[in-house]
């Protein structure tokens, strides 16, 4: 749910509203209504890894962000600021020296409202009934029966995500290095084989993008 105000200018828009309790920067940059217009300007630091229009990489390497929550993104950047999410490349960009709360939500707020375009990597296609089934079973009930994600739970949109990317961080996932994981989602994909993995990830990377 996103909230609304009569005295906030047209251009600024409050984040979503979550419904667990957040503490320190989380908290902070929740609070602050984001400006996607300063939040495009604020963005043109990030277009050498994540495109102009925040589609990503198909090697995997950079996640697509356009369309996805700002909650999401904003927890996962307060992670990865304080350690808690291990992603030593992205790091020192994210330092509060390089980003204010403030351009966070900017930011955040911006890349929400892009349209999902580009190309989208996608893996083999050998086994999809099976990530099929996966999905349905394991992953539906936090991350919605269409990928389109919980934005309130700071469950991210997995939908037309690149295959390569979420198939590295299922991996990372399962063995821990990642940081930040959920550890009910740790604690089922522990059980898959690598084939599973790779065909979740699969089924994943095939879901439109949510209207």
């Amino acid at each position: 749910m996103v909230l609304a105000s009569a005295l906030m200018p047209a251009a600024m828009q409050a984040q979503t509203t979550v419904a667990l309790v957040t503490q320190g920067e989380l908290k902070a940059t929740l609070a602050l209504p984001g400006d996607p217009v300063r939040g495009k300007a604020a963005f043109d630091d990030c277009e050498a890894c994540h495109r102009k229009d925040a589609s990503g990489r198909t090697s995997g390497a950079i996640p697509r962000l356009s369309g996805q929550h700002a909650s999401v993104i904003i927890k996962q950047v307060v992670d990865i600021r304080s350690g808690q999410r291990l992603n030593p490349p992205m790091k020192p960009f994210v330092e509060p020296s390089e980003l204010t709360l403030q351009a966070m939500a900017d930011i955040a707020i911006y890349l929400q409202a892009l349209p999902i375009v580009g190309k989208m990597g996608q893996g083999p296609g050998s086994d999809l009934a099976r990530g099929k089934t996966l999905y349905d079973k394991d992953c539906a009930g936090c991350h919605g029966a269409k990928g389109e994600g919980r934005a309130a739970l700071f469950h991210p949109m997995v939908a037309a995500q690149h295959y390569s990317y979420l198939l590295r961080e299922l991996g990372l996932i399962r063995d821990g290095g990642r940081g930040n994981s959920n550890a009910d989602m740790r604690a089922v994909v522990q059980a898959y084989a690598p084939a599973d993995l790779q065909a979740v990830a699969d089924h994943m990377s095939r879901l439109p993008p949510p209207k």
